[in-house]
């Protein structure tokens, strides 16, 4: 058996990797038989999740297979957008930062930036007086923020 060619080329621009992406998915999914005993995302877990909305009472057998199928693209396409960030600083190890570079360069992700906090440059006021680009977090600390918000339901 062949192995499958990888989601992203090294060098390979965004546009480009997006357009061979969508295709690909369109691809797997007209040829792919799924197999639902095995799920690769635990299905218990994706039900869950949707009955944490109150107003879902109940939920149809196969919409939890469509929800795992729509993680995993959407976990394959933030984790390419990531890669691109990554091979473009020479590196092959996805970090935290790529991660959240990647979502900022599309408005369409902007409904995570409370989950994942931005990059920004500032100035350490620490002894040595040091300046350059240091880590900052979300001003609010996105587990503490989505914990309170689960008490307000």
């Amino acid at each position: 058996m062949s192995q499958p060619k990888p989601f992203v080329q090294s060098g390979e621009p965004l546009h480009e990797f997006l357009r061979s992406f969508w295709q690909r998915q369109v691809d797997v999914a007209e040829q792919e038989t799924p197999d639902y005993r095995h799920p690769p995302l635990p299905l218990a877990r994706i039900k869950k999740v949707m009955k944490s909305d109150p107003d879902v009472k109940m939920i149809a057998a196969d919409a939890p297979i469509l929800f795992c199928k729509a993680c995993e693209i959407f976990i394959a396409e933030i984790t390419a957008r990531a890669f691109i960030i990554a091979d473009s600083n020479k590196r092959r190890t996805l970090s935290r930062s790529d991660i959240a570079k990647a979502l900022s360069k599309s408005d369409q992700f902007d409904f995570l930036i409370d989950i994942v906090p931005r990059e920004e440059p500032f100035t350490s006021g620490a002894a040595g007086g040091s300046k350059g680009t240091v880590k900052k977090t979300a001003k609010r600390d996105p587990v503490r923020h989505l914990s309170s918000r689960a008490h307000l339901t």
